[in-house]
């Protein structure tokens, strides 16, 4: 019995056996295999590997978190004129990885703080002097959830004399602001640079003028952007993003207030003659009004020709009740007043020529003529717009170099924002342009290129 069990599983197991083995022979051609698509091949994240370039004024891409504490200073400084409880620069700052980052271990100096001042500065590893050779600044800014209101630019403070960075605050001399910011609508890159007046010594700000795009998209779209600006010693500059020409012309053109000021200005103890005439023109003292000129006629009168159209409706108003609707269930009359249905238009003249009272149109009184003014003519005494007199400025000086300016021997960032997780990245100061491009093909290109997971047969 036990034979004969076993003799019909044996059987059984044979016959599924041939049966699977045709079934793969004769749909061989009908099997499926899912190939991996290259578009859903997701990209994988490169390492980060630190920039190296040698010889440069200024380099930091915070590759380690500990070596801010030891290259940074934060300030401990208080604002000016401010309350105390907002005067202190309190604003937290972090080195760390951003919230989306296209390279693995990829840190950055994080604004942590809103609604607060915040300031930090390092020193260069040698003072920058504009002693003939180009300044080559840049460094990447990434507004992780956009912003609203807020600075995220640099100031590369003056050198003139020694300045203790625990004390860096926003009336610090720079010598340069370069940057990005916003408030509301209004969406700026400044480019300032303080010159010095060599007549009085006076330091005054000039401005660049605005850029030749729309910057909104920087602001916004929560990506990181490099902005870089080069300064040369023909006194041309060059601001830049994602390495985009925005801006560019020269120191002594493109600035306001300008550099040097006029030779000549207008004298300021001349005044205007009392009898000095200005009018161009005036009415005609011999011209008389004609005797038929009457001023009382009417601009507009009755049209008296003018008859009811048949059809018209005296006695439907234009407006009536609205029959359809009712008084609301908590209508208070005590409270409310008396309820009145809401007033529609009156379906009666929708297909009628008009309704109410029906008045004879106002047409154009041809008879009108206004009142009477005396025609225009030449002024026989008129001696032209007034000006005062041309004397030579007192204060004139002529700078041909302005791109001489007070040398630089820090770094900082001084800000108010009231967005915060705002990511600086990757600062570089030098004179060289072979080193400021290795430095972008390093950090900001290649981070824009993150690498594709290899294919199987790619391996």
């Amino acid at each position: 019995m036990k034979f004969n069990n076993f003799l019909v599983l044996f059987l059984g197991v044979c016959l599924i056996w041939s049966v699977s083995a045709t079934a793969d022979e004769e749909g061989e051609d009908d099997v499926q295999v899912e190939v991996e698509d290259d578009d859903d091949v997701k990209p994988e994240k490169p390492k980060f590997v630190p920039p190296t370039v040698k010889n440069v004024h200024f380099a930091d891409s915070f590759n380690k978190k500990d070596d801010f504490k030891s290259r940074w200073t934060v300030s401990q400084a208080k604002k000016d004129g401010a309350e105390e409880s907002l005067s202190k620069y309190d604003g937290k700052w972090k080195v760390e990885e951003p919230k989306s980052s296209a390279v693995e271990g990829d840190l950055g100096l994080v604004l942590k703080s809103k609604a607060k001042h915040h300031a930090v500065a390092s020193n260069l590893n040698k003072p920058f002097k504009f002693d003939g050779k180009p300044l080559f600044l840049q460094y990447e800014v990434k507004y992780q959830d956009g912003i609203d209101c807020g600075g995220a630019y640099v100031k590369l403070l003056s050198a003139d004399k020694k300045q203790d960075l625990t004390q860096f605050h926003d009336k610090t001399p720079y010598t340069i602001m370069f940057g990005p910011d916003k408030c509301g609508l209004d969406n700026k890159l400044h480019f300032i640079f303080r010159h010095k007046n060599p007549k009085t010594g006076e330091i005054e700000e000039k401005h660049a003028k605005k850029p030749s795009v729309a910057l909104d998209s920087y602001f916004t779209d929560k990506k990181t952007h490099q902005y870089s600006l080069v300064i040369n010693p023909d006194n041309t500059f060059k601001v830049s993003i994602d390495g985009t020409v925005v801006n560019e012309g020269s120191l002594l053109e493109d600035f306001s207030p300008p550099v040097n000021p006029p030779k000549e200005i207008d004298d300021p103890k001349d005044k205007k003659p009392e009898d000095w005439d200005e009018k161009e023109k005036i009415p005609d003292p011999d011209a008389e009004k004609p005797e038929d000129w009457d001023e009382n006629e009417p601009e507009k009168i009755v049209d008296t020709e003018a008859v009811k159209p048949d059809g018209w409706l005296d006695d439907e108003k234009k407006l009536i009740p609205d029959p359809d609707a009712e008084k609301p269930k908590d209508w208070d009359e005590e409270m409310d007043g008396e309820w009145e249905a809401p007033l529609i238009e009156n379906p009666k003249c929708t297909d009628a020529p008009g309704c109410g009272p029906w008045e004879q149109p106002m047409i154009k009184n041809p008879k009108y003529k206004g009142k009477w003014r005396p025609p225009m003519i030449d002024n026989p005494n008129y001696q032209g717009v007034w000006k005062p007199r041309r004397i030579q400025n007192p204060f004139f000086f002529e700078d041909l170099e302005p791109y001489k300016m007070t040398p630089i021997d820090a770094i900082g960032l001084e800000l108010w924002s009231m967005t915060d997780d705002i990511v600086f990245d990757n600062f570089l100061i030098t004179d060289d342009k072979v080193s400021a491009e290795k430095w972008t093909e390093q950090t900001f290109q290649s981070s824009q290129q993150p690498r594709r997971l290899p294919r199987g047969d790619e391996v």
